[in-house]
Order: C-alpha cells, then sequence, then structure tokens
C-alpha cells in the first residue's frame, strides 16, 4: 500500500483565538499560516507526491494552494476528512466551554464525547480512518505502492487517524499533539500500517518516501521483535 503524509492545515485565523471555529465560515490563513503554507512547498521538494486529498474546509485550499500551484496537482476534495461538527459548540469561547461537564468528557474518555447538535469522536474516526483507507487503496492501485499522497486535515481528524494507526484506543488520542502546518506520516501495509512521523515540524522530508528495494516489502527495520537489535 501507500505512504500518506497527514497534513494539518497551516495556523488559522481561529488558532488562538479562545473560540472554538469548527465548521463556521470565513475561517482562513492567519498571516503566519501563509508563511507556514508557502514553507511547505520546500519541506516537501524531495518527495514526490502523486496525489493530494483535502478537506473541504477554506483553510485547507488555503493551505495547499503553493503546495498545488508548484506541483501542477489537483486535489481531491473529501467531505469525510473536514473539521469535527461541533454542533451548538461551535463558535462559543473555549473559557465557556470549559465550564461544561462535557469538557472533561471529551479530555478523557472521547469515545463517550458527543457534542450537542453535532457529532461524536468515535463517528469523526470512523468517517476518517475510512477515508483515508479508502484513498490510500486508491492512489495504490493508481500509482503502485511506493506511492506518497498527502492528505489535508483538522487537528482532531488526525489526532483520530493517527491513534488507529498506532493501535491506540480513541480514549487515548488526546496523548498526541499535531500542530497547525506539521505533518505525520502514515505507511499503509497490506497487514498493518507503520507510523513514520508524527506532529513533525522540521525541515526535509524526503526521508520518508520509500525506497526502491522495499517496494513490495514491510517496512522491517520498525518492527524488529523486542524494539531493537
Amino acid at each position: 500500500m501507500a505512504t500518506v503524509i497527514l497534513l494539518r492545515h497551516a495556523r488559522s485565523t481561529a488558532n488562538g483565538s479562545g473560540v472554538l471555529a469548527g465548521r463556521a465560515p470565513g475561517v482562513g490563513l492567519a498571516d503566519s499560516g501563509v508563511a507556514q503554507a508557502e514553507k511547505l512547498v520546500e519541506r516537501l521538494a524531495g518527495v514526490p507526491i502523486d496525489a493530494v486529498v483535502s478537506s473541504p474546509m477554506e483553510r485547507c485550499a488555503q493551505t495547499l494552494a503553493p503546495l498545488l500551484a508548484a506541483r501542477g496537482l489537483e486535489p481531491v476534495v473529501e467531505p469525510e476528512l473536514a473539521e469535527v461538527e461541533y454542533g451548538d459548540w461551535t463558535g462559543k469561547e473555549i473559557r465557556e466551554l470549559l465550564k461544561e461537564p462535557l469538557w472533561q468528557v471529551v479530555q478523557q474518555h472521547p469515545s463517550a464525547a458527543v457534542f450537542p447538535g453535532g457529532e461524536g469522536l468515535a463517528a469523526v474516526q470512523a468517517r476518517a480512518v475510512a477515508a483515508i483507507r479508502a484513498h490510500d487503496a486508491r492512489v495504490t492501485e493508481r500509482f503502485g505502492p511506493r506511492a506518497v499522497w498527502v492528505a489535508c486535515s483538522h487537528g482532531d481528524v488526525i489526532k483520530a487517524v493517527l491513534a488507529d494507526a498506532l493501535g491506540v484506543h480513541l480514549d487515548g488520542f488526546q496523548r498526541i499533539v499535531v500542530d497547525p502546518a506539521s505533518v505525520s506520516v502514515v505507511s499503509y501495509t497490506p497487514t498493518r500500517p507503520f507510523v513514520l512521523r508524527v506532529n513533525d515540524n522540521g525541515g526535509d522530508l524526503s526521508g520518508v518516501v520509500p525506497p526502491p528495494e522495499k517496494r513490495d516489502e514491510e517496512p522491517s527495520s520498525d518492527a524488529v521483535v523486542g524494539g531493537t537489535t
């Protein structure tokens, strides 16, 4: 199977505002986010990208714009990778939401959390993982097992996908950190996924490209019995 670069959108006008933006319209990139999006072109310069899939949210489209222009690629818009539907919590100040009993459920037992008028985090994980795996199979079929593709989505969505790839229960997904404009990398195989990067904010990412000699193999060096050699 292929390798997917899970890209969180760059810093938006809502990040750090103290408001839960969710799917509210009109949330674009902040000036710092625009700079992060432009830097992605350089960071991914050594990575041959075969396909790009994106959440329909504006901030994801803006994050991908410089990369798409540089590569001459067109994204596939995937609604199942959209931001969490926070329902009645959308647009509310986080300091007020902290007083809600549900807030502690979201933090401590997220698999049981369902946002009023919105969706549950378990449903978010189910839709996101299904979408990622379906696109990974599509990309693999078209471009082969050494294909690399990008999926641009949102913090909680990516954390849920990573929890699944790591074999971690959704109740542990809050332990995973996914910063704006960070990349996390998962290589899917016929038997299991391998998590190659998490919350990478650094430079060159060419190291995530599968080497030719591993074309039809699972990555063995990271799967040694006992954890090391």
